[in-house]
């Protein structure tokens, strides 16, 4: 998948306006290559601009931190991320020598409740909505929408659906299978 013109522009802007990224010029490919990497498989599918900014700003931080500690660059205290020019040397050997050879890598941390979190979860939420009804338009004998609502709103069982719409449950489960496979498509 090749970026746009404008969300590369918009990714480089976003990179430079970091407050890491001062005195780090050098790593720029790095953070650029890093931040593309982790947001590639979302950007197509947000159409909000705002929302796109929020959430490319949080992915380039995560990727720009990521970048230098990697680098060597950044080191995790107890309070935060600094240069590792700024550690202390009493801080650095009050940890055994039995444990200096050993590497220990860290996942991103993941902000479940921030409100970029929210704010590209209801757009994704939203999509999936509309993809849902234009799917129950092009075919309303199949009643997904009412299976979608019974299922996942109402939180019913398949047998429980199949009673309720009066179809049989091997049904209920193909239709509901069918319908998360064209979600899926519409989202490619």
């Amino acid at each position: 998948m090749e970026l746009a013109q404008d969300k590369i522009n918009l990714i480089e802007r976003i990179i430079r306006s970091n407050k890491k990224f001062v005195n780090n010029e050098d790593l720029y490919d790095d953070f650029f290559n890093e931040t593309c990497k982790r947001s590639l498989p979302i950007i197509s599918t947000v159409t909000s601009d705002a929302t796109l900014e929020v959430y490319l700003r949080k992915v380039a931080t995560s990727s720009i931190l990521n970048v230098l500690k990697d680098s060597g660059r950044l080191r995790r205290t107890r309070e935060s991320y600094v240069p590792t020019n700024e550690v202390s040397l009493n801080s650095a050997n009050s940890y055994s020598n039995v444990y200096a050879d050993i590497n220990i890598e860290y996942e991103p941390i993941d902000f479940d409740n921030g409100p970029e979190d929210v704010a590209v979860k209801n757009e994704v939420l939203q999509m999936v909505i509309d993809s849902i009804h234009q799917i129950n338009n092009a075919e309303p004998e199949k009643q997904y929408l009412d299976i979608y609502k019974l299922r996942y709103q109402e939180g019913m069982t398949q047998s429980e659906i199949a009673e309720e719409l009066n179809l049989s449950q091997s049904e209920v489960s193909k239709r509901l299978f069918k319908l998360m496979k064209k979600v899926k498509k519409a989202f490619n």
